[in-house]
């Protein structure tokens, strides 16, 4: 039996295999080595789109013609110089200096008020008041016993607005600390310029006893304390202390006058002296604790 014959392979063209991988292509263009579109063979799709940062809240850089504008707010500090000239700020440096003018021109002219003070001063010498209560309410004028007071209420007061983060905590210190350096530099010269003479007592004979060093110095140590620890202590306690203040400012007046240190008007001239640097300290202590209302008391 004849045997079935197949045709032979054309040996011009070469066999291929079905597992034989077909030969890569030459890159002849250049385009098709670009960066194949998203979903092309080969390249990955993202599945989601990358988050991106919210916005930044403000103002467009580019305003419309149309657009609303926000209204213009001043700041607080600009408002500050406008509210010191107010009639209602100015009425108490106002109304001291008036007071501080009657009675310098009272006393160098000699008038009627000087002959009324003296009488009075007199009267208060020749009381009955204790002598050595006196004496001791006398000495608390004194600047030995006076400045350490302010010294600790600076401190404190210092230490307290620090530890509240207060951008400026040092400015109600320092505005005391001014006020008190500077009784000597207004003191001095008023005394020379009068020239008043003492009362009979352990200083006659003496001249420049208008105004008084020790009443002005006990108004603004004392004083000055009070406004720095004012905004530090509990509501309750806080007009207890100004009267307490005052009482005390009071009682050395008397010590002075009893002991026959100084006439009353003496020391009625240094309040209205050392007023104008306690309402200037007080500005700026209002200024420094955010109208000496913000500030918490440590510890509750």
């Amino acid at each position: 039996m004849p045997s079935r014959c197949f045709p032979s392979p054309d040996p011009a063209v070469p066999s291929r295999t079905p597992l034989e991988p077909p030969a890569p292509d030459l890159l002849t263009d250049r385009t098709a080595a670009r960066p194949k579109p998203p979903g092309a063979r080969g390249t990955p799709v993202a599945t989601a789109a990358p988050e991106l940062p919210p916005p930044v809240p403000g103002p467009p850089t580019v305003h419309s013609p149309s657009a609303p504008r926000a209204p213009f707010v001043t700041p607080r500090a600009l408002l500050a110089p406008r509210a010191l000239l107010t009639p209602r700020a100015l009425f108490t440096p106002l109304a001291l200096i008036a007071l501080l003018a009657l009675c310098t021109w009272q006393i160098a002219a000699r008038g009627p008020l000087r002959t009324y003070d003296e009488r009075l001063g007199r009267a208060i010498a020749g009381s009955a008041f204790p002598s050595p209560v006196a004496e001791f309410l006398a000495d608390l004028g004194n600047t030995a016993v006076a400045v350490p007071v302010l010294a600790v209420a600076l401190c404190w007061a210092a230490w307290c607005a620090r530890r509240a983060g207060e951008p400026r905590w040092w400015l109600p210190p320092l505005a005391a600390a001014v006020s008190m350096a500077a009784v000597p530099a207004l003191v001095v010269p008023f005394k020379a310029l009068i020239d008043r003479p003492g009362p009979p007592g352990p200083l006659a004979g003496e001249t420049g006893f208008f105004p008084s060093g020790h009443a002005a110095t006990a108004a603004v140590a004392y004083g000055a304390a009070a406004l720095l620890l004012h905004p530090l202590l509990r509501p309750r306690l806080r007009r207890p202390l100004l009267v307490a203040v005052a009482v005390l400012n009071l009682a050395v007046a008397a010590g002075l006058v009893r002991r026959g240190y100084h006439w009353p008007l003496d020391t009625a001239a240094s309040w209205c002296l050392c007023g104008l640097l306690l309402w200037a300290t007080l500005r700026l202590c209002r200024s420094g604790q955010g109208d000496g209302l913000n500030r918490s008391r440590p510890g509750g």
